[in-house]
């Protein structure tokens, strides 16, 4: 069907093609009247796929990840289906090939080509997550006032990866992790996420805890221009998520155990030292999992320092004083962290500063698959 001039579209020409097809994106209800002809062959889908991601990528040279995803139909979900590796997850992940057809082999009947095109579409895009502590007040003027900016007084920007599987990570000591479908959500995990974000605290009770996810380039970005004519050209962004929460709403779920605002739901609340508190995205879309911790006043700490670190003549490094040094360093870290809070708290002596370490954000993937071909406008910026 495509390609008949014997000429393959470009990327581009491509994506074009799926925008004008893809009217049934978003919807809960399907009908058939309401889909194009095209829209309903799964020829179609398959064939844009296999150029898209499969022959694009060997003759263009492009620099995707060489997984490819494919999703089962729907009327095979949990139905006891085996594929002999993947057993009933919803989708089946296979390397590259310069062959489709050879790739899936028989597994070609149970694929469902079109969900398949956008979860590929949505696995091979860039994306950045940002974290950002705010003060409430600029974000009530930047919200009121478009053109007002918007300041944070903390922030860090990190790359993630969305992928239909999800992280489970434990928050105990054994650090442990299990992973398991999590189609139709995507989800962008952290798995560094205690050290990656050990400095997001909130020190003050005007303190807004900001999550932001962009997509910043890869597969939903194809240019009509050389990647040479195009590096010097800004590179476009779609926000996807953005949202924030204050300092009372993550304080009150992370003390009480239970929220009464919908958008927290707090899960665990042990004895431990560390919640996984669930924040809804606005309006129920999306989801966010922040590791919630209080940062204790340890200045009244006698422990004593703690002896350098010390290399005998062999060379080796003793264990022991390995794990007092990053004792100290945390202990200092904390010392400080505590520090601010107690010199902006004023009259609140209540505060307890918090440290929010993101790790997840879920989405559908229809709402990203949208927002990805459609969403226009000017995107979020921390």
């Amino acid at each position: 069907m495509l390609g008949d001039s014997g000429q393959s579209p470009s990327r581009y020409e491509l994506l074009s093609m799926v925008k004008k097809h893809s009217n049934l994106i978003g919807k809960t209800v399907v009908d058939e009247q309401d889909a194009s002809d095209v829209e309903m062959d799964q020829k179609f889908w398959h064939d844009v796929l296999d150029l898209y991601f499969v022959g694009g990528r060997g003759s263009k040279g492009q620099q995707d990840d060489d997984l490819l995803f494919f999703v089962r139909k729907m009327s095979l979900h949990g139905y006891g289906f085996n594929d002999n590796i993947e057993g009933n997850s919803p989708y089946f992940v296979r390397r590259w090939g310069a062959k489709l057809d050879d790739l899936v082999g028989e597994s070609s009947v149970i694929i469902d080509w079109r969900r398949s095109l956008y979860l590929n579409l949505i696995a091979h895009t860039s994306y950045s997550v940002t974290v950002a502590i705010c003060s409430y007040q600029s974000l009530q003027n930047h919200q009121n006032n478009q053109g007002a900016p918007l300041s944070p007084i903390y922030k860090i920007v990190k790359t993630v990866y969305a992928s239909p599987s999800r992280v489970n990570f434990h928050l105990d000591s054994r650090k442990e992790v299990e992973t398991k479908p999590a189609y139709p959500d995507i989800c962008f995990a952290v798995d560094d996420f205690d050290s990656t974000f050990d400095a997001v605290v909130l020190t003050d009770t005007d303190h807004c805890y900001c999550v932001l996810l962009n997509a910043v380039g890869g597969a939903a970005f194809p240019s009509e221009i050389s990647p040479q004519e195009n590096a010097d050209t800004n590179q476009p962004k779609i926000t996807l998520f953005s949202g924030f929460v204050s300092y009372q709403m993550v304080r009150e779920a992370y003390d009480a155990g239970k929220s009464g605002f919908g958008s927290l739901l707090p899960f665990g609340n042990s004895q431990g030292k560390t919640d996984r508190i669930y924040m809804k995205g606005p309006g129920g879309r999306g989801e966010v999992e922040v590791a919630v911790s209080g940062v204790i006043d340890q200045s009244l700490d006698d422990s004593g320092p703690h002896s350098p670190m010390h290399i005998p003549q062999g060379g080796k490094l003793r264990i022991g004083a390995m794990v007092r040094k990053a004792a100290s360093v945390a202990q200092v870290a904390a010392k400080n962290a505590y520090a601010v809070a107690s010199s902006t708290r004023n009259s609140d002596e209540g505060m307890v500063p918090l440290k929010c370490c993101l790790m997840s954000v879920s989405l559908p993937w229809e709402h990203i698959a949208y927002d990805l071909l459609f969403k226009g406008g000017m995107p979020v910026n921390l």
